[in-house]
């Protein structure tokens, strides 16, 4: 199995969804892939998250059959001493009706509210499962592609990092090694150098000692990229000093 190939096996492994000389291998590979490893940890987490999330949706009647039951169900009155006040018993019964059935239809409400809120939230963490592992398959496209070139640059801090296009994919990669976390605030931003024009291509929010991120859209006329650390949540445009400019391979 390639590494590339390996690259791919996050969810699965995630999942327990390997055979056991795949899993090995894949625990092989994750002691030397800071990015995979960081990539299952998340994947882990938010398969636990679908666990706990699992139920079922209420259906679009129910709240109109508990109402139904409601007002054909005989109530029980409740025991009150005597007052000696004429009406006063039939008073405190109708009371505690009205506050019964207040109390059945908030309940009803109450329910249904939290079985929607799980299922929102079951899927959203489908969601986010589905949307790595199109990540993992995509940078994995790039980096095994028969056309894919490599051109490698230095950073600060004596951090390097590899960018790797496919044409064939019309996306490029970027492999840092050695990056350093940025300063409280701050996010590292990824740009394609369209003949000088820098157009974002994602951002690097969690850093590690070497990971593989894919850019964020299609190469389309870029003739290279840049690095730059930018505010949190990243800029429309550098407004920063690039920490790398590296043409595209050709």
């Amino acid at each position: 199995m390639t590494t590339a190939d390996l690259h791919t096996l996050t969810g699965a492994y995630a999942l327990h969804a390997l055979a056991p000389d795949e899993s090995a291998e894949f625990e092989r590979h994750l002691l030397a892939c800071d990015a995979c490893a960081q990539e299952v940890a998340e994947l882990s987490a938010t398969a636990g998250r679908l666990g706990l999330a699992v139920s079922a949706v209420p259906p679009d009647r129910l709240k109109e059959r508990v109402m139904r039951l409601v007002a054909t169900e005989r109530q029980l009155p409740p025991a009150v001493r005597e007052t000696g006040r004429p009406g006063a018993g039939v008073q405190r019964h109708r009371t505690l009706t009205r506050w019964a059935l207040a109390a059945c239809v908030a309940a009803a409400a109450g329910l249904g509210g939290v079985a929607v809120w799980q299922h929102q939230e079951a899927q959203d963490a489908r969601a986010q499962v589905q949307a790595a592992q199109d990540g993992s398959r995509r940078l994995a496209a790039v980096l095994s592609a028969p056309d894919a070139r490599t051109v490698a640059g230095k950073l600060n801090d004596g951090a390097s990092g590899t960018v790797v296009v496919s044409r064939s994919e019309n996306r490029a990669a970027f492999i840092a090694s050695g990056l350093p976390k940025p300063p409280d605030g701050k996010v590292y931003q990824l740009w394609y150098d369209d003949t000088g024009t820098m157009r974002s291509a994602g951002l690097i929010t969690s850093p590690s000692a070497s990971q593989a991120v894919l850019l964020t859209g299609h190469i389309g006329k870029a003739s290279g990229m840049g690095i730059t650390v930018e505010p949190a949540g990243g800029s429309t445009s550098p407004t920063s000093n690039p920490l790398a400019l590296m043409k595209f391979p050709t």
